[in-house]
């Protein structure tokens, strides 16, 4: 059977998994796909603020815990000291030159695991990528957050550390949320700690050919231009959502048309100079509606959730949304958490909860419907690609470019630290 035939075989008879399951999921529980919102958000001085009021610089990954061992726990491979050439202390080496670097927080050290965590999620995105590249070879993976995967250290010396580039070489990009204007207290410059060390690693991306994409957070046009301009000057694609990104029903207010607006047709991520991130389609009307209205517009890039309210758009919605206003053809990529399980989402089963499958663990805190998991189990891998049921093979089915995989941090830190932290702790001293 030709791929071709496959992929139309799972969307004519049945639609598509995706569809058939939401068909029967209830009507409550999917409806909460378009209003999660991690945290409570008030408005201060104009824009949003964090009612809880923590800090920006909330690196988890300082934190050295040794919890107890898993026996479920895959055991990935013991990696091997690299001992990198020594580099003068504030350069760093591109293509044989020395660059100098900016002045930025020390990398944070990896927790003191038995497990590497981090290597096992390296596995499954590639695993993804792999799969989705069988049925679409110019299918895009881009990796939201967690960008302390792209390098690894040294098990022997934890200041030296090397690029992941088999990792690297599997993925087309990175998004980076707030890297300059965060969210926290929306709109407020992210600290200078947190913003130098994700410099340090959004450089080292887009030196190993990936895409950077950066989503800032304003409502100010001063914030707004602020943030093209700092994003711009390193070569980065961003725009500037003006409402926590669960919240996002609208397109962003100013500018009126987005900047490096392009009347060419997109074919590859490394075109795309624009882009728009709508996580709440309904608010648009109907699935029809909403392609319409983004068909209005010359962005080169649309990123959407696959669920319209109750039900994933069709594969004539995502057609249309494949052009721009002129004409041009254009990327639309989805959203899927591959590191949480939502009990709003078509997988979920009535049973399901807590401990029932055992790799489902705890909510995770401001939303108690979705449900950290153990990612390296072969039970949830599945649901997320590797068959014709699975998430990723759906959104191929329905047309879709590519894929923004979020949850990625978030997930592998729970298990480092044995749970959600409140804070995190200052970066550890640079090596003398």
């Amino acid at each position: 059977m030709s791929r071709r035939t496959r992929l139309s075989t799972w969307t004519a008879p049945v639609a598509l998994a995706l569809a058939l399951v939401l068909a029967g999921a209830p009507a409550a529980a999917l409806a909460q796909t378009a209003s999660k919102a991690k945290g409570h958000l008030r408005l201060q001085g104009g824009q949003w603020s964090d009612s809880n009021g923590k800090k920006e610089n909330r690196n988890k990954a300082d934190i050295s815990v040794s919890p107890a061992p898993n026996p479920d726990l895959a055991q990935a491979p013991a990696a091997q000291p690299q001992a990198p050439a020594a580099q003068p202390r504030g350069r760093v080496r591109i293509q044989g030159r020395d660059v100098l670097e900016e002045p930025a927080a020390p990398l944070p050290p990896p927790p003191g695991l038995q497990i590497d965590t981090r290597q096992q999620m390296r596995k499954f995105l590639q695993s993804i990528t792999t799969f989705a590249r069988r049925h679409n070879r110019n299918f895009s993976v881009v990796v939201k957050g967690g960008l302390e995967l792209l390098i690894k250290r040294d098990p022997v010396d934890e200041t030296r550390y090397s690029p992941a580039r088999t990792y690297m070489r599997s993925i087309d990009g990175v998004m980076v949320d707030g890297l300059f204007f965060g969210n926290r207290v929306f709109g407020e410059p992210t600290s200078a700690v947190r913003t130098g060390r994700n410099l340090r690693l959004t450089e080292m991306a887009k030196a190993n050919g990936l895409k950077v994409l950066v989503m800032d957070y304003g409502t100010d046009p001063k914030t707004v231009d602020e943030s093209n301009r700092r994003n711009k000057k390193r070569g980065y694609v961003s725009t500037t959502l003006h409402a926590p990104l669960a919240e996002l029903g609208s397109l962003p207010p100013y500018p009126s048309r987005p900047y490096g607006e392009s009347p060419n047709s997109i074919i590859s991520l490394k075109n795309v100079n624009t882009f728009a991130y709508i996580t709440n389609s309904a608010a648009f009307g109907r699935a029809d509606e909403f392609a319409m209205k983004m068909h209005d517009t010359n962005y080169d890039l649309l990123i959407v959730d696959v669920l319209h309210g109750r039900k994933p758009l069709s594969r004539q919605a995502v057609e249309t949304l494949k052009f721009k206003k002129i004409g041009a053809r254009r990327l639309v990529f989805a959203t899927v958490n591959i590191g949480t399980a939502a009990s709003y989402r078509y997988y979920w089963k009535a049973k399901w909860g807590e401990g029932s499958p055992a790799w489902i663990k705890a909510p995770v805190r401001d939303d108690p419907d979705r449900y950290h998991v153990e990612f390296w189990r072969p039970e949830w891998q599945r649901i997320i690609s590797g068959d014709a049921k699975s998430y990723v093979y759906g959104l191929i089915a329905l047309g879709f470019d590519g894929v923004i995989l979020e949850g990625i941090e978030e997930s592998y830190r729970f298990f480092e630290g044995g749970g959600e932290q409140e804070e995190e702790p200052a970066p550890a001293a640079p090596a003398q």
